[in-house]
């Protein structure tokens, strides 16, 4: 014969594991939000301060391997 409490340990079990599963969803419900607008402020901080600097790495760059083609196709070529 079972403990007539038996019975109310297994719910009393299952409402923590309820609870326990609803506050972890809540917790996920707040934290992707924080997570995402926290990494779009980073994004739009680099894109405002730092951006420029890469860019112009880059368009140094591309100047620069443009020149070495020029330099490879001779005086005579226009493009």
């Amino acid at each position: 014969m079972t403990h007539p409490l038996a019975s109310q340990v297994v719910i009393t079990r299952a409402a923590t594991a309820h609870a326990t599963s609803s506050a972890f969803a809540a917790l996920i419900w707040w934290a992707v939000p924080v997570v995402l607008v926290s990494v779009a402020i980073g994004y739009v901080v680099w894109t405002s301060k730092y951006k420029d600097k890469f860019q112009n790495e880059t368009n140094r760059s591309v100047d620069k391997f443009n020149l070495f083609q020029q330099t490879l196709r001779g005086p005579d070529s226009e493009h």
